[in-house]
């Protein structure tokens, strides 16, 4: 995987790249449908093999200021965990 990050994906508060490794794909994949039903992401990405590394990797980007609508919670600006709201 390219370690290099690209300074436009963090250029302003609420951007950040998450690098993932998990013990296998599944596992890398489940992750990264549930970080897009929280927030804007890049979605399902490549799952690398590194044969000199254990387990599997991926990188997502994430603007965790524009939450999915239908999930049940997310991150203010400030970092701190709200509620969603909305009729139930």
């Amino acid at each position: 995987m390219d370690s290099v990050i690209d300074a436009r994906h963090v250029s302003e508060p609420g951007l950040v790249v998450l690098d993932i490794t998990a013990a296998d794909e599944e596992t890398a994949l489940a992750l990264m449908d549930e970080l897009q039903q929280l927030w804007a992401t890049s979605g399902i990405t490549t799952v690398r093999r590194d044969p000199a590394q254990p387990g599997v990797r991926a990188r997502v980007h994430a603007d965790i200021r524009r939450t999915n609508p239908g999930s049940q919670a997310g991150l203010s600006q400030n970092g701190e965990e709200r509620a969603a709201t909305g009729a139930q």
